[in-house]
């Protein structure tokens, strides 16, 4: 559960206590029957057997093209710890669509806290049956996915603010990921079948045991870091990089053998890292590197039905709806964390966000030429410069800055507008059948 602070009282608790609704509404409704690797039995054909609907059909003619297949229980792993997480919406959300659209007729059984593999394991686990649905996160790989890691990187490329700029990087990463041929393949050399090939996650923030206000203040300290993209933007900066598992990374907070953290603001909160260090620092111009994710399904979805295949594919809309209430959503809680405990909240300086982005756009042309992508950084900056228009188009603005988030965010926006548009023009090309 979300460890704010020692008050007990949430700074933001009418979106705490949304957040915390949807997670335990929706895993009430989760039929927890089957085990792993129940998903069915083999098709005739890789593309899955029997006819299927037009994207868009009404449930009735949904309905009918399932109504002669045999009910299936699929296995789905998120990455929230538990459903009590305030990152539980990732999961909960889509697996609530997919039963609803099949008419109960798929189940899913959600598995928490990586408890059948963890993020080194579960391609593995999905290529052999143990998982059918599951987040992942290919960046932890990147020697067994080039081309993803590059992708990884370029998103750095794109100018960062607390909820437009989200659904902009994650919109313009799905669609430059879905028009790669080479990532699609990298994907399916290893038995994978991408339902979303790239969802970028949140930003990521320092978050520091003293403020970093100048540029000077970057100068010697001792910053944990999670790729080895960040760890050059963070030593380009003059500051230490150091590679520390996340679960290490209170305790280091807390001894002082790290200064700062670079992470996203949501595991902070949860880990109660703003105990320890309540100083958050971000740039605007450019970000730092993301680990991504992707929604991956494995074999036992390639060999169900045609129709299940849609029902499941389509339910991507509900997974960006999900992804945004926990990105933007968990980040407001976040911020409201961070001011309860009488931390800082401030944009790096022009200077330091200057050496970040000429940095940045050397750093994402070298890995998108390393994988064989020349176009990649300016394919993502492209993809981006849309996406900021038609997120505009659709009514997506920020109120303000990061730090009066808390204050302004709404707390009952409705994604599914924002997936129904990004699958429509990115992922319909994509559907099964």
């Amino acid at each position: 559960m979300t460890r704010l602070p020692a008050s007990g009282s949430s700074p933001r608790p009418a979106l705490t206590r949304r957040l915390l609704a949807t997670a335990a509404t929706a895993s009430a409704t989760v039929l927890l029957a089957g085990c792993a690797g129940s998903a069915g039995g083999p098709s005739t054909n890789g593309a899955g057997a029997g006819s299927g609907f037009d994207y868009g059909a009404a449930q009735a003619d949904v309905d009918a093209a399932l109504a002669d297949l045999d009910p299936v229980t699929i296995t789905y792993q998120p990455t929230a710890a538990s459903e009590k997480s305030v990152m539980a919406p990732g999961g909960t959300v889509l697996a609530e669509e997919i039963e609803k659209r099949s008419g109960g007729k798929i189940s899913v059984d959600i598995v928490w806290g990586q408890a059948i593999a963890g993020y080194t394991e579960v391609h593995d686990a999905l290529a052999d049956g143990r998982v059918d649905l599951a987040f992942t996160l290919p960046a932890y790989d990147p020697a067994e996915f080039p081309v993803f890691d590059a992708m990884s990187t370029s998103l750095a490329v794109l100018p960062t603010s607390p909820y437009a700029g989200e659904l902009v990087a994650n919109a313009a990463g799905a669609e430059v990921a879905w028009g790669s041929d080479a990532l699609v393949e990298e994907f399916e050399a290893q038995g994978l079948s991408p339902l979303i090939p790239l969802i970028a996650s949140g930003g990521y923030y320092t978050i520091c045991t003293d403020p970093l206000e100048t540029a000077e203040d970057f100068d010697g300290r001792q910053i944990r870091i999670g790729s080895s993209a960040q760890s050059e933007q963070i030593q380009n900066l003059g500051a230490t990089p150091v590679s520390l598992p996340f679960p290490e990374t209170y305790e280091a907070l807390q001894r002082n053998t790290i200064d700062c953290d670079l992470g996203q603001l949501i595991p902070a909160a949860e880990s109660g890292m703003f105990d320890v260090a309540k100083h958050i620092a971000y740039p605007t111009e450019h970000s730092f590197s993301r680990s991504p994710g992707a929604y991956m399904a494995g074999k036992t979805y390639r060999e169900l039905p045609l129709a299940y295949q849609q029902v499941i594919y389509d339910a991507m809309i509900a997974a960006f709806d999900g992804q945004m209430q926990v990105s933007v959503g968990g980040n407001a809680v976040a911020v409201g964390a961070v001011k309860h405990a009488g931390g800082t909240i401030t944009e790096f300086p022009s200077e330091v966000q200057k050496e970040l982005g000429e940095q940045t756009q050397k750093m994402s042309r070298e890995a998108g030429e390393q994988a064989g992508q020349d176009s990649l950084a300016d394919d993502m900056s492209a993809a981006g410069e849309k996406w900021s228009t038609r997120i505009e188009e659709l009514g997506f603005t920020d109120g303000g800055g990061v730090e009066d988030l808390d204050e302004w965010y709404d707390d009952g926006t409705d994604y599914r507008k924002f997936g129904t548009a990004v699958f429509e023009e990115v992922f319909t090309e994509h559907r099964p059948g």
